[in-house]
C-alpha cells in the first residue's frame, strides 16, 4: 500500500478502532496491521498528538501478564472528530472516485 495514502488516513484508522472499544497501544498496533503494514513508533506518535488535543484520554488496567497496560478511550471531543473525519474521508474518496472514473472513460 502507498505510503503517502497510509499516512493521510491513519489517525482516521486509530480513532475509529477506538470508537469501537478502548484499547492499549500494542493491541491497536496488532488490529490495524492486520489490514495494512505500520510501525508501533508512528502509532504511538499519533496516539500521544491524539492525547495532546484531548481526543483520547488514558488509564491504566492491572495484567495478569506483566506491568499495567496503557488503555485509550475516545473522549466525547474525540468522537466528534472521528465523525467529522469519516464524513470528510468520505467525500474525499467520492472526489477521487469520480476522477479516476473519468479517466477511465478516455483509457
Amino acid at each position: 500500500m502507498n505510503a503517502q495514502f497510509k499516512k493521510g488516513v491513519l489517525e482516521l484508522c486509530v480513532l475509529s478502532k477506538l470508537a469501537i472499544r478502548d484499547q492499549y497501544g500494542y493491541e491497536l498496533t496488532e488490529a490495524i496491521s492486520k489490514e495494512m503494514v505500520i510501525s508501533t513508533g508512528t502509532l504511538y506518535l499519533i496516539l500521544k498528538r491524539l492525547k495532546d488535543d484531548a481526543f483520547v484520554e488514558t488509564y491504566l488496567v492491572e495484567s495478569g501478564e506483566g506491568p499495567a497496560r496503557k488503555y485509550y478511550h475516545l473522549t466525547e471531543k474525540g468522537k466528534v472528530h472521528q465523525k467529522e473525519q469519516k464524513k470528510e474521508w468520505n467525500d474525499f474518496v467520492k472526489v477521487v472516485d469520480n476522477i479516476l472514473e473519468e479517466g477511465a472513460k478516455n483509457e
